[in-house]
């Protein structure tokens, strides 16, 4: 009890500092129950949707998932006479046909793509009483001709589309023209699909290219069949040939597509709230390890009057579960509002989230809670353990405990081998020669590089802080020499608090190496590789419907336009092995296109009747060689024996392991509605003729939003562009570890000014004045805060230098170091620094002299 009482005691007494490291607790847990009640809740909005939508049990084409669509923009349909067949079933209450196509777009008046731009699908869907599931008309009325259309209440909201306006509709079988007789609103949220519905026999016609045909069956059970059984009895009534999904099978489905998406940012943002945990650890163990320093006096007098060190020990590690409990419990509070500023932050990006779907299970706060308690006691263990060995005498003796000298060569020793040894296997990655090999050793030359350069950072402080202060502090005279010895004063303090910005700025540094390299590498490549003026293609991988092909074709200037197909086959080797592989199916003006190095016979043949090439690492895999005979089994089509016509180099990254086939070769063996439509459309304009061809291209496409032109130079810029905004995201949630570091600068200034309060008092009774006095803890932020990121900014171009190599496997082999960001960076730690200065340095300036003095 008397434990307790004295770590309550402390703990409120020095509650101003406590606030900062509780600030950092805080900010990584609520990072983390922010994060998992942000993936619940769209996992619950997922969940309601499906739900809500699927029936008992769904009969469709079996070869209806996305990636086996024949390609020619429609989905696959089977006769309308089916519904009876299903209706009949034992245990059928009603059978309902529907069209369901994902493959169009819908435009407004303006031609602007009324289409989601957070990724969602735009769905076209035949009306039926069925969808009432689901939705509720909630103005107008349901199509009931080819003129009408029924569009989502989000959509006529967001692009301000009222009843009459007309809509154009985009599919493969042509463009067609409705305007909105009605409009429709979720029962429950939908993420952020754009819906339109027709009447059945126009969905059929438009969409499908003829009538008496439906892409699904609902069918509900009489009650008392489960849908097991209600399956059964249909896949017996209707045969094989067609898929059929419980409700519970149709919901995991679709759990299983958005999955991938879901766990990629949960994990993403649980491994920067680690950095932020990681970070904010530097934080707690300098915290408490000068609050134990300052409390010397003290604990040697507890241990005078009988405390042993077990109760020393455990009076700090009380004062850092006090500390755990306060800041966890406030981060998991925390992080429900970050979830919700999180769904607001995607509503606005297009995916729609509601509150009513916010989900907080009881594991969230019981992670967090959990979570932020361990790593602060665990944090505060070293300082708790260290003011456990202090004897009374040498307390009572002296205001702080001596340094060890042997710690102190014991702990450069295991940084220096750590160090080397994280360094010995960052060179081992770049010499791998399989990304796998090389991927585990950039690992663990990561981790020990980073351990060795904390273990390390006391013993680097002296030296890198003195070659710092040369620069930057010796300008500013004695004040600036003060500041200079202040940051030496305690060098393991200065490395632990330079060592929490070092690992954000590391990942900074590495982030922006790989990420200018990558785009420098493409951009490379696309010089050497790439010989068409133009590119025509969705951004959202939509196939190029006819209409637009059409359009191409006819655009004057260009001297050849290329189409792109991929098809899906099988391709069984010499070996008897069997690959499931999409063939590029293209033209023969493709060959000028796209520059492919060839190891053997020549790329032009490959585009000739019954001939392809294949891709020099299948040919090594399976004993290919020019001249050898292919068996390729077209899905939807025929099989047919292809001779190898030449192999093309993998080195590259454009079209890496492609196979390529000339277009009538493809068009031999699948039959006309089987045929893919071009995913790519490439064009090359005649001499001279280059401005006007890609004014005319932009021309003839400015009816179809969903498709790009671009010449080289935009391809250039989009690339850039995209990776510049990973980038700007990846920098944003460091920016968490980041605020967390400075928070230890803070700290660690603040703390440092209370343990020099008599000094600073003397120093201003003998005329340091208060500007000089705030302007020596701003100096000595600085040389800490750029101690760090010259640490940071060097361990992480090593990092990035390192995992760049392991990229040149996959093709993509020039370095670029992006010395502006990097200058930038180092430039911006300075006034880091100045920013974490400013409350400590004010309140020293403020403190009276004559007390000060008087302090001990």
């Amino acid at each position: 009890m008397t434990v307790l009482k004295t770590s309550l005691r402390n703990f409120f007494a020095h509650k101003g500092r406590m606030a900062l490291s509780a600030v950092a607790v805080l900010l990584s847990v609520a990072f983390v129950s922010g994060t998992l009640v942000f993936t619940d809740t769209m996992n619950t909005t997922f969940d309601k949707l499906f739900a809500s939508t699927a029936s008992d049990v769904t009969l469709s084409a079996k070869a209806a998932s996305p990636d086996e669509i024949p390609g020619a923009g429609r989905p696959e349909g089977f006769p309308a006479s089916l519904v009876d067949r299903v209706r009949r079933a034992e245990g059928v209450r009603e059978a309902t046909g529907s069209v369901v196509s994902l493959s169009v777009t819908v435009v407004d008046a303006k031609n602007k793509n009324l289409g989601p731009t957070s990724g969602a699908p735009t769905i076209a869907v035949s009306w039926n009483q069925n969808e009432l599931r689901s939705v509720g008309l909630t103005s107008g009325r349901v199509p009931s001709g080819p003129g009408d259309v029924l569009i989502d209440g989000t959509t006529a909201e967001k692009h301000k589309l009222k009843l009459g306006d007309e809509l154009r509709t985009i599919a493969a079988t042509g463009d067609f023209r409705a305007r909105i007789s009605g409009i429709v609103d979720f029962k429950v949220t939908n993420p952020g699909a754009t819906v339109v519905y027709f009447d059945p026999a126009t969905a059929q016609r438009e969409l499908l290219g003829k009538e008496g045909l439906f892409t699904q069956i609902a069918a509900e059970a009489k009650p008392g069949v489960p849908d097991e059984q209600l399956k059964r009895n249909i896949a017996a009534a209707v045969g094989d040939g067609y898929k059929l999904q419980t409700a519970a099978e149709a919901a995991d489905e679709g759990r299983k597509e958005v999955s991938g998406f879901l766990d990629v940012m949960k994990y993403a943002m649980l491994g920067f709230a680690g950095v932020a945990f990681l970070v904010g650890i530097f934080l707690i163990v300098n915290t408490f390890s000068m609050l134990v320093a300052q409390r010397t006096r003290e604990i040697g007098l507890m241990r005078a009057i009988g405390a042993g060190r077990k109760q020393v020990n455990r009076s700090v590690l009380v004062e850092a579960l006090l500390l755990g409990v306060v800041g966890s419990a406030a981060g998991v509070g925390a992080g429900v509002g970050l979830a919700v500023g999180l769904m607001e932050l995607m509503s606005s990006m297009g995916m729609n989230l509601s509150t009513q779907d916010l989900t907080v299970k009881w594991t969230t706060p019981a992670v967090g809670l959990v979570l932020g308690i361990v790593v602060t006691v665990l944090a505060a263990y070293i300082p708790a353990r260290r003011a456990g060995k202090v004897s009374p005498m040498a307390a009572l003796r002296d205001a702080g405990t001596p340094a060890d000298g042997r710690t102190g060569t014991l702990r450069g020793v295991l940084g220096l081998l750590l160090t080397a040894g994280g360094g010995a296997a960052l060179w081992a990655a770049t010499q791998a020669d399989k990304a796998g090999t090389g991927s585990l050793w950039l690992g663990v030359g990561i981790v020990l590089s980073l351990i060795g350069f904390i273990v390390v950072g006391p013993l680097l402080a002296g030296g890198v802080v003195r070659a710092i202060s040369v620069v930057v502090l010796r300008a500013f005279g004695p004040v600036g020499r003060m500041a200079e010895r202040n940051a030496l004063r305690n060098p393991r303090r200065t490395g632990a608090t330079g060592a929490a910005l070092m690992i954000g700025l590391a990942l900074v540094a590495c982030l922006s190496v790989v990420g200018s390299s990558m785009v420098a590498s493409a951009t490379d490549e696309l010089d050497r590789s790439v010989g068409a003026d133009f590119i025509v293609q969705s951004p959202t991988g939509q196939r190029v419907v006819p209409q637009v092909q059409a359009a191409l074709e006819k655009v004057p200037g260009l001297g050849h336009v290329t189409e792109y197909k991929t098809v899906p086959a099988v391709i069984t080797g010499p070996d008897g092995k069997k690959l499931d592989k999409r063939v590029v199916a293209a033209d023969p003006t493709y060959a000028q296109d796209v520059r492919r190095e060839v190891t053997a016979g020549r790329l032009a043949d490959a585009y000739r009747a019954d001939s392809l090439s294949v891709g020099s690492h299948y040919a090594a895999e399976h004993g290919v060689k020019v001249g050898d005979v292919l068996t390729v089994a077209f899905k939807g089509g025929k099989t047919a024996k292809l001779k190898v016509a030449a192999i093309t180099s993998d080195s590259g990254n454009v079209d890496k392991g492609a196979m390529y086939t000339g277009i009538a070769t493809a068009s031999r063996y699948l039959p006309a509605d089987r045929l893919p439509q071009n995913l790519i459309v490439f064009a090359t304009a005649q001499d001279g003729k280059e401005t006007e061809a890609y004014t005319a291209l932009k021309a003839a496409l400015a009816e179809y939003p969903q498709y790009k032109v671009s010449n080289q130079a935009d391809y250039k810029k989009d690339l850039q562009d995209q990776v510049g905004q990973l980038l700007n995201i990846v920098y944003g949630l460091l920016a968490l570890a980041i605020i967390v570091a400075i928070l230890g600068v803070v700290n660690t200034l603040a703390l440092s000014v209370v343990e020099r309060t008599r000094e600073i008092g003397l120093m201003r009774a003998i005329g340091l004045s208060r500007r000089q006095l705030r302007r020596m803890i701003r100096l000595e932020s600085v040389v800490i805060a750029l101690f760090g990121a010259l640490l940071g900014l060097g361990l992480g171009m090593g990092w990035g230098t390192a995992a760049q190599k392991l990229l040149a496997l996959e093709g993509l082999g020039v370095l670029e170091i992006p010395w502006p960001t990097i200058l930038t960076v180092f430039v911006g730690s300075a006034f880091v620094g100045l920013f974490a200065a400013l409350v400590p340095a004010f309140r020293a300036g403020r403190m009276n002299v004559l007390n000060a003095i008087a302090s001990e």
